[in-house]
């Protein structure tokens, strides 16, 4: 919005509110309490919410609970068996296993690939692994390209005497 005056943005509105005698208030203290402290020292105490509450009256009987679903799963029952897997076993992630594939050991980083995307076409490497080949591929393009500009800087600077 245009003002007498010219056009205000944020900096000049709080020089103007300044000008006026407004007080300015740095937001960087604006926390009383200090690291440790509670913000509320009369609340609840630790091992007083409810779900401790229940751990606590159950504790006692725990052994016999597991040992009850145990029993449930070998007697068939699959939610007890379930329930006793959950939370037994880590989850299973899938891995997918390495698997060889013809690589020419001197060809170039594009010969390379093209083995790369032949194996994948032939159904003996999964397209995610070829995906991490490909870009682990480019990374190593990369660093390729980087050592040859490396070295013909070197080759320059040592032509022109420029060695640092």
């Amino acid at each position: 919005m245009m003002r007498p005056g010219g056009d205000f943005n944020n900096a000049s509105r709080g020089a103007q509110c300044r000008s006026r005698g407004a007080a300015v208030t740095k937001r960087s203290n604006l926390n009383p309490w200090k690291p440790g402290q509670s913000g509320n020292p009369a609340g609840p105490k630790p091992g007083t919410s409810p779900g401790a509450k229940l751990r606590a009256a159950i504790a006692n009987d725990l052994p016999d609970i597991i040992a009850k679903l145990v029993q449930q799963a070998k007697a068939g029952d699959a939610t007890a068996a379930r329930l006793l897997i959950e939370r037994v076993l880590p989850p299973v992630k899938a891995a997918e296993q390495p698997v060889p594939i013809a690589m020419p050991a001197d060809g170039t980083l594009a010969e390379r690939g093209r083995a790369v995307l032949a194996a994948t076409a032939a159904g003996a490497l999964a397209p995610g692994q070829a995906a991490q080949m490909l870009s682990a591929l480019g990374a190593l393009g990369e660093l390729v390209k980087t050592d040859e500009l490396a070295a013909r800087v070197a080759a320059l600077e040592e032509r022109n005497g420029d060695r640092p």
